[in-house]
């Protein structure tokens, strides 16, 4: 199994913090019988009786190394690859990539 981003724990901590329960740690996609993907997170909040359960799935990002630019493309690559199996897999899910606010920026 692949580490955990470093970051991994604080966005799973500011989560639960605003309500969310973490359903799944990874979430497993498998769009064929030869690809199986893990995006870092997936969760699910009750928004209330009306509008059911809102879920998503968010991929943890820190861009520690040697070129960020590098990074972001396989960021980017594997946000798109993720968003294609949910569409396919859980289209109710959203899909969400965390990254720190200097990135972000």
């Amino acid at each position: 199994m692949s580490a955990k981003d470093i970051f991994h724990n604080t966005v799973r901590s500011a989560l639960e913090k605003d309500g969310w329960t973490i359903t799944n740690e990874p979430l497993f996609l498998q769009p064929s019988q030869e690809v199986t993907m893990k995006v870092d997170l997936a969760a699910q909040k009750l928004l209330s009786a009306q509008k059911g359960n809102q879920k998503i799935a968010v991929e943890v990002k820190s861009f520690v190394g040697l070129s960020a630019i590098s990074e972001f493309h396989t960021a980017v690559g594997q946000f798109i690859n993720y968003q294609v199996a949910l569409e396919k897999l859980e289209p109710e899910r959203i899909l969400y990539l965390a990254i720190t606010r200097d990135i972000y920026q």
